[in-house]
């Protein structure tokens, strides 16, 4: 009986090809990898968004916010429409002013005017009853008496004298005047020289026919507080005639006061 010779080797069995590993460490590793590169694209795409909006916003400041060049130029043209407006403001005050002025100028000449008027109205009322048919026949007559301020104590006064009782007949002769006032409570009267201040004054001389106005200059003593005023005319070859006014009447414009109080 032979031997049984030694154990030939077991043929190899055949091996796979090489072909891609499906451990299970293999499929970690993977995994890993995607989840990693997901994270990475994410913050890409935020950090891209993050940069758009800062661009964006930087673009945005950068049109709605003036330059420094801008600026300068925008104060320089607030600074010109303030000065525009400061010469506008000023014209109009100007303009204001010279109308104010104007319509002060205008108000007085109208109450100018209207006292012509009321002077004038006085005369045509007195030329009518003067000499009209139903006029009354008087001798010689103070008409009206009126005195306006000079300044201080100064007063100018103009009488109008009038007759019509001898018509065509001229009358001529001398008026003086006379006052009659109070000075700390007591009663005083000033004569044609006192209130003429002089030693001997010569009266005004009037002549006429039907009327005429004689004018003078009278001063009166400070502190005095005129009462009535006498006017005397003294004709020639003739009697004298007084009348008297009281101040109120002497002073008060023309038209509001109208003849003697005889």
């Amino acid at each position: 009986m032979t031997e049984p010779s030694a154990a030939s080797p077991e043929p190899a069995r055949a091996q796979p090809p090489p072909g891609p590993r499906h451990s299970a460490g293999g499929a970690s590793e993977l995994a890993h990898l995607g989840h990693g590169h997901g994270h990475g694209v994410a913050y890409a795409l935020i950090a891209v968004f993050l940069a758009a909006l800062a661009f964006g916003g930087w673009g945005l400041w950068r049109v709605l916010s003036p330059l420094p060049g801008d600026t300068r130029a925008l104060r320089q043209a607030q600074q010109e429409r303030i000065a525009a407006l400061e010469q506008r403001v000023a014209t109009l005050a100007r303009s204001d002013q010279i109308s104010r002025e104007a319509n002060r100028d205008l108000q007085g000449t109208l109450a100018e005017r209207d006292e012509e008027i009321a002077g004038l109205r006085s005369d045509v009322a007195f030329y009518a009853r003067f000499v009209g048919s139903t006029a009354q026949r008087r001798g010689l007559n103070v008409h009206q008496l009126h005195l306006a301020r000079q300044g201080g104590q100064a007063w100018h006064f103009t009488a109008t004298l009038t007759q019509n009782l001898n018509r065509g007949a001229v009358n001529r002769g001398g008026l003086t005047l006379s006052l009659e006032g109070s000075r700390d409570g007591r009663l005083q009267k000033l004569d044609w020289a006192r209130l003429r201040q002089q030693p001997q004054p010569a009266p005004l001389a009037y002549s006429f026919k039907y009327f005429q106005q004689v004018e003078g200059d009278i001063l009166l003593p400070a502190g005095l507080q005129p009462v009535r005023l006498v006017v005397r005319l003294q004709p020639e070859g003739g009697a004298a005639v007084e009348q008297s006014f009281t101040w109120a009447e002497a002073t008060a414009r023309p038209g509001e006061a109208n003849g003697a109080a005889e």
